[in-house]
């Protein structure tokens, strides 16, 4: 059964709400795989190497936002699909309500050279025994769960 127009106005009005008291935060990162080489990005404005992605806006899927976010950040664009890995709980300085999906992508081709900007400072390929010494901790999980075909945890 369809909504009525004040059952919209109704529910809009919770859902905003309950975001604001609950302040949780929804991402996506994608772990770009060549062989056993993983693209890795370190942002301007944090510390660490991390996979490319970012924030899942309105209206957009979690696969959605890796995809634009993997584009957006490293020039990349996704041919295959996105396999979900897993969904964590990254507890961090800044907050405890933050959710990542993270995807592993394969197939892919590039449709732009990478310039370092105002977000991103440098992005490189890594293999398993060459992770940058300042990689994100979680980061360096996930690539060894990947590699390794690990069970998954499930927090960050």
């Amino acid at each position: 059964m369809a909504m009525g127009p004040r059952q919209r106005v109704t529910t809009t009005i919770h859902l905003f709400l309950a975001g604001i008291r609950r302040r949780m935060t929804l991402g996506a990162r994608v772990a770009m795989l060549d062989g056993d080489k993983v693209l890795l990005l370190r942002h301007t404005y944090v510390p660490d190497w991390h996979f490319p992605g970012g924030g899942i806006e309105p209206g957009e899927t979690a696969a959605e936002a890796g995809t634009r976010e993997m584009l957006e950040e490293t020039g990349f664009e996704a041919t295959g699909p996105l396999a979900l890995l897993g969904f964590y709980h990254n507890l961090n300085e800044a907050t405890v309500r933050d959710h990542v999906a993270v995807y592993v992508c394969r197939q892919f081709k590039q449709v732009r050279q990478f310039r370092p900007n105002h977000e991103i400072a440098a992005i490189g390929w890594f293999g398993p025994d060459e992770l940058p010494a300042d990689v994100d901790p979680g980061t360096a999980r996930r690539v060894a769960e990947i590699l390794s075909a690990a069970e998954p945890a499930h927090r960050w």
